[in-house]
């Protein structure tokens, strides 16, 4: 599996359920490398999206609220049921998208990260895990440094160590 995020210098994510940067590149290489794969998230992570599911993707969410659905999204309310779910589909296919607490959760079942380092630190109060810290994951790509009006950010591939 893959996971996919934005982060500032603190590996922050968010704040109040809303992504701390709004980059159109980063949202179009977003597009770009989940489209037609399956979108997996938290149930925060669903209702942060504007205009609710992410098109054109197969959307998994993830809840304990038993009694929550979504029309045209697959609802899943364990990591034992989501496992099950995503047996049907190739690893390689599936992205995680967010929140915090999911990325936790699936980083381990997870073998590639696709990050947008900005760089910047913003107030947060969702993080995703600090790669650079976790010695089973190592850094196996890095664009040129991208520019969006004052803002400068880079992508950068890490894998899992085998």
């Amino acid at each position: 599996m893959n996971l996919i995020a934005a982060v500032d210098e603190n590996w922050g994510i968010g704040l109040h359920n809303r992504l701390l940067a709004d980059i159109p590149e980063d949202k179009k290489r977003f597009r770009e490398l989940t489209a037609g794969k399956v979108a997996v998230m938290g149930r925060r992570t669903y209702e942060s999206i504007p205009g609710g599911l992410l098109k054109g993707r197969v959307n998994v969410i993830l809840t304990h609220n038993a009694a929550y659905t979504v029309r045209g999204a697959v609802v899943v309310h364990s990591i034992e049921e989501l496992q099950k779910e995503l047996e049907a589909y190739d690893s390689g296919d599936v992205f995680v998208v967010g929140g915090g607490s999911v990325y936790r959760q699936l980083l381990e079942a997870c073998d590639t990260a696709y990050i947008t380092k900005i760089g910047f630190a913003y107030q947060a109060d969702a993080y995703f895990p600090d790669l650079d810290r976790l010695p089973e994951w190592e850094q196996t790509e890095e664009s040129e440094e991208q520019t969006c009006f004052d803002l400068v950010y880079n992508y950068v591939k890490y894998e899992k160590k085998n």
